[in-house]
C-alpha cells in the first residue's frame, strides 16, 4: 500500500496565486529559528548562486556583516542549536552570500503561525505588509505536496493531524495518523472524521462537530475525547482539538488510551473502595494542618445522616453535630496527635438531623512532609452503633446471668444444712431399724422397706453433695486439703467400695498397679472422689457380665489413672460436651441410668485443681476409656 498522502492545507490554485505574487524581482525568504530556509523565491536563489535554497541553513550560505549589531541582545555564539536565530533583532541588516560575494540589506521581522511557531521573514525591500500576509498564509496553509518542508514538519508531529472539507470529508492526514489508526489516505476516500468514531461516541461528538462545520472561519478551538476505530478494528482513545480556517477543519489528536485505562482502573478501584466502605459502615477523611475544612468520603456523610450537598464538613460544623458531652473532643484529639506526632483513636456520639444518636469510632494517622513535619491528619470513621448496642446487651445479659448464678449458689449454700440434716436423720434411723437395735421387727417385709429408705436417702445425699461440690468449684471456693497420699491405696479402696455393686450385675473389675508405693501431693478426699466417679460410671454403663479395667502408673513427674469399660459408650457428638455440668450422653426421656450428670464434670474440675487433665475416648456400643493425668508435685490450676 502506498504511503499516506501529506496533509493538504489549501488548494493548488490558491497556492499558485500566492506563489506568482511572491516570485518577483525582490529577493525574499522565510527562516525558522534554527536558521533553516523555510521558503525562498527565485530572486533569493539567484542572489545566493544556488539552484535550491529551501532546506539549507542560512548561516552556511550567508553571513551578517555586523553580527554584533544583529545579535545585540543575544550572543550568536551561545545560542542553542535549535533556536540559533532567536535573538535576531528586527530591522535592516547587511548580509553577504558566501558563494557569490553579493552584499545586500534585508528587512528582518519575526512572525508567528496560527499554531504558535515563530518564523523570521526577510525581504530586500522595505517591510511589505502584503508580503508578510502572504508568507503567513504559506506557513499556515502551504500545500505540503508543493512544499516538502511543510510535509516533513507535519510528519514529524507526535499528534495525528487531519484536515476535513466543509462537507466533513477527510482531505488529508499525516504519517502519525496512519501510524496510530492504520489508515492510508486512499483508505479514507469518501469518508469523514465521524465515520472513524466508535458508534457509542458518535452522539456525543455530533453536536460540537456540526457546530464547527457551520461556524465562520477562524472559529474557536473545539476539543473532546472519543474512541476511534482503527483499520484493524482496534479501539483507540484519542483527545482531539479542532479549528476551522478558510473553510477547512484542521484536527490534531493524541493517543490517550493508556491514560484512559489508568483512569478507568482508578475509577474501578475507587468504586470498590466506596462499596467496601458502605458494607463496613466505614469512611475515610483527611484534614490539612491549619485548615478548617475536613474532606469526607460519601460514607461518612451517610454516617452523619446527611449528604455532601447539605453539609459542609469543617471542624466547627462537625463539632456542632457531636453529643454535648463529646463536643470538642475530636478537635482536641487532632491537636494532641499533631503535637505528639502519634496515631490516635477516639469514640464519640453524633446526633443526626432526625435526632438519632450514632456511635462513631475515629482512627487517624499523621501525614508528614519531606522534612518530617506534620502537615495533616487522615484516617477512617466507622459507625459502631450496632456493635455498641450488641456489646451493651451482652453486658446486661452477663450481669443478669451472674446475678442468677450468685442467687443459685447462695440458695444452695443456705440449703446445704437444711437438706443434709434431715437426710442424715433418715439414713441414721433406717440403719438402726435395719440392725434392729431396739428389738426385732414384727414383719420381714418392713426390713425390705427400711432398706429401700436407706438406699434412697444415701442416693439423695450423694446427689446433693455433688451439686454442692460443683457450686463450690464454680464459685472458686473449693479448698484442697493437701497431703502426701499413697495413691495406690486410695485407688484400691475405691475399687473395693464399688465391687459389691459390680458383682450384682456380674461385672468383673481388673486392677493393675505395678508400683504400690507411688505417692503424690494431693487432696485425699478429692482423689477418692475422682476414682469413685470413674469406677461408678464404668460399672453403671457396662453391660451385664462385662469387664472394667483399672490401671495406675507413674513416671516423668506424673501419675496416670485409666478406667476402661466395654459398655454402651458415648456418642461422638456428645464427647466435646460430656464434661459440662449436668451433661449426659443419653436423652433425659430415654436414659435408663440414674445420676445427676455431674460426675465427669466434678472429676475434670478436681483434676485441673491439682494441675492435671482428663482425656476421654469412646465408641458407641464398644466402650469408654477415661484417663486422668496428675502431677506428683502439686501444680494447681488455681490457688484455692
Amino acid at each position: 500500500m502506498s504511503s499516506s498522502r501529506p496533509l493538504k492545507i489549501q488548494s493548488h490554485q490558491t497556492y499558485g496565486q500566492n506563489e506568482t505574487h511572491l516570485d518577483d524581482a525582490t529577493p525574499r525568504m522565510v527562516l525558522t529559528l534554527a536558521g533553516t530556509v523555510f521558503y525562498a523565491n527565485d530572486a533569493l536563489a539567484a542572489l545566493s548562486g544556488l539552484n535550491e535554497v529551501s532546506g539549507l541553513n542560512f548561516l552556511e550560505i550567508a553571513e551578517f556583516l555586523e553580527p554584533e549589531e544583529v545579535f545585540r541582545n543575544s550572543s550568536l555564539l551561545f545560542a542553542a542549536e535549535d533556536n540559533v536565530l532567536t535573538g535576531l533583532r528586527s530591522g535592516t541588516h547587511a548580509v553577504i552570500f558566501k558563494d557569490t560575494a553579493q552584499q545586500i540589506s534585508f528587512q528582518f521581522d519575526t512572525i508567528k503561525s496560527s499554531n504558535g511557531v515563530s518564523y523570521i521573514i526577510a525581504s530586500a525591500m522595505e517591510e511589505d505588509e502584503e508580503f508578510s500576509r502572504n508568507i503567513q498564509n504559506i506557513i499556515n496553509k502551504g500545500d505540503a505536496e508543493q512544499n516538502p518542508n511543510v510535509r516533513a514538519f507535519l510528519d514529524l508531529s507526535n499528534d495525528a493531524l487531519c484536515s476535513s472539507n466543509n462537507d466533513g470529508s477527510i482531505a488529508g492526514i499525516n504519517q502519525t495518523f496512519t501510524t496510530l489508526l492504520g489508515y492510508e489516505y486512499d483508505d479514507l476516500s469518501g469518508h469523514g472524521f465521524s465515520d472513524l468514531v466508535h458508534p457509542d461516541d458518535k452522539a456525543a461528538i455530533h453536536i460540537p462537530m456540526q457546530q464547527l462545520l457551520r461556524a465562520q472561519d477562524n472559529s474557536d478551538i473545539v476539543d473532546f475525547e472519543c474512541r476511534m476505530i482503527s483499520k484493524e478494528a482496534r479501539v483507540v482513545w484519542m483527545g482531539w482539538k479542532h479549528k476551522k480556517t478558510d473553510g477547512i477543519v484542521y484536527s490534531a489528536g493524541s493517543d490517550i488510551t493508556s491514560i484512559k485505562k489508568h483512569q478507568m482502573a482508578l475509577q474501578k478501584h475507587e468504586q470498590q473502595l466506596l462499596e467496601a466502605e458502605a458494607i463496613g459502615r466505614m469512611g475515610h477523611w483527611h484534614w490539612s494542618l491549619g485548615s478548617q475544612d475536613i474532606r469526607f468520603s460519601d460514607e461518612i456523610y451517610r454516617i452523619f445522616g446527611t449528604t455532601r450537598a447539605e453539609f459542609h464538613a469543617t471542624l466547627d460544623s462537625v463539632n456542632e453535630r457531636l453529643h454535648r458531652r463529646d463536643a470538642g473532643r475530636m478537635e482536641q484529639a487532632f491537636q494532641r496527635a499533631v503535637i505528639e506526632q502519634n496515631d490516635h483513636e477516639i469514640d464519640f456520639r453524633v446526633i443526626t438531623q432526625s435526632g438519632e444518636t450514632r456511635h462513631v469510632r475515629c482512627q487517624g494517622r499523621c501525614e508528614f512532609d519531606n522534612e518530617g513535619d506534620v502537615i495533616g491528619l487522615y484516617g477512617i470513621m466507622q459507625d459502631v452503633t450496632e456493635s455498641m448496642q450488641h456489646e451493651r446487651a451482652l453486658m446486661e445479659a452477663k450481669e443478669v446471668a451472674e446475678r442468677a448464678y450468685a442467687a443459685k449458689s447462695q440458695f444452695l449454700a443456705n440449703m446445704s444444712h437444711e437438706l443434709r440434716t434431715p437426710l442424715n436423720a433418715i439414713i441414721g434411723f433406717s440403719e438402726m431399724m435395719q440392725q434392729q437395735l431396739l428389738g426385732p421387727i414384727g414383719n420381714d417385709r418392713y426390713l425390705d422397706y427400711i432398706k429401700g429408705i436407706n438406699e434412697s436417702g444415701q442416693h439423695l445425699l450423694d446427689l446433693i453433695t455433688d451439686i454442692l461440690d460443683m457450686s463450690k468449684i464454680e464459685a472458686g471456693k473449693y479448698e484442697l486439703s493437701l497431703e502426701e497420699v499413697n495413691a495406690a491405696k486410695v485407688i484400691r479402696l475405691a475399687t473395693h467400695m464399688v465391687e459389691s455393686r459390680a458383682s450384682e450385675n456380674g461385672i468383673k473389675i481388673n486392677i493393675s498397679i505395678p508400683d504400690e508405693n507411688i505417692k503424690i501431693i494431693a487432696d485425699r478426699r478429692a482423689l477418692m472422689q475422682m476414682t469413685l466417679n470413674l469406677l461408678s460410671n464404668a460399672v453403671k454403663f457396662s453391660h451385664p457380665q462385662g469387664q472394667v479395667s483399672v490401671s495406675f502408673t507413674g513416671g516423668n513427674g506424673f501419675v496416670t489413672l485409666n478406667v476402661k469399660d466395654n459398655g454402651i459408650g458415648i456418642p461422638a457428638n456428645k464427647l466435646p460436651t460430656i464434661t459440662n455440668p449436668f451433661e449426659q450422653a443419653a436423652n433425659q426421656y430415654t436414659r435408663s441410668h440414674e445420676g445427676s450428670g455431674l460426675g465427669l464434670s466434678i472429676t475434670k474440675e478436681l483434676a485441673e485443681l491439682h494441675g492435671g487433665s482428663i482425656h476421654i475416648e469412646s465408641t458407641l456400643n464398644v466402650g469408654t476409656s477415661v484417663t486422668i493425668r496428675l502431677p506428683v508435685e502439686l501444680n494447681p490450676k488455681r490457688n484455692t
